[in-house]
């Protein structure tokens, strides 16, 4: 069992790595600023404890039982952030707001393989999962502002230049694309 400091390590070292999440959280802070991305981060926090509670409370014995179910849950992960990818390379260079609402950062963070390796490996602990999903709460939403602030800092030098974000937008589209092709790979090797 992890130690309070390891746990809150290896949490924000897994939050902060870039995936389709925090893409999303980075393009919406470029996109509508600090304030209108931080009301997407319920969605975030609601998409991660959608699989992780469940996942922390019996997902070993899930997986262990329906092996194929982890390539599934992989493959439809990839073909999602796939969509994601096409959506947002898309959009028009009119500056206007994008693909990035509360329902894509929900679907995008409840299929996010993270959310597997918090739920699996990192936040079981019979006798302090509160206290796990407590500290994984405040760093979901640490992390979530941290990324928001940056798109946001990106916004400031781009206001009034729509083909700013459109490049923003484009870059997230096609590192989206490489995160998809990463996932459905795996899940079709699993």
């Amino acid at each position: 069992m992890m130690t309070l400091p390891e746990l809150t390590l290896a949490v924000i070292a897994l939050l902060v790595t870039p995936g389709p999440t925090n893409t999303l959280m980075l393009v919406a802070g470029a996109e509508r600023g600090l304030a209108g991305a931080a009301r997407l981060i319920p969605a975030e926090l609601a998409g991660y404890l959608t699989p992780i509670l469940p996942l922390a409370l019996v997902g070993a014995t899930v997986l262990a039982a329906w092996p194929g179910l982890h390539a599934a849950v992989t493959l439809t992960a990839g073909m999602w952030v796939a969509v994601l990818a096409v959506r947002l390379w898309g959009l028009p260079a009119t500056g206007e707001v994008g693909p990035v609402d509360a329902r894509a950062v929900f679907v995008t963070t409840a299929l996010n393989p993270k959310a597997l390796i918090f739920g699996l490996v990192i936040l079981p602990s019979p006798e302090r999962l509160g206290a796990n999903l407590t500290i994984f709460a405040g760093l979901v939403v640490a992390v979530a502002l941290l990324w928001a602030t940056t798109g946001a800092a990106l916004r400031g030098g781009s206001r009034g230049q729509p083909r700013a974000l459109h490049l923003l937008r484009r870059l997230a589209s096609v590192w989206l694309g490489a995160v998809s092709l990463v996932l459905i790979l795996r899940g079709a090797g699993a």
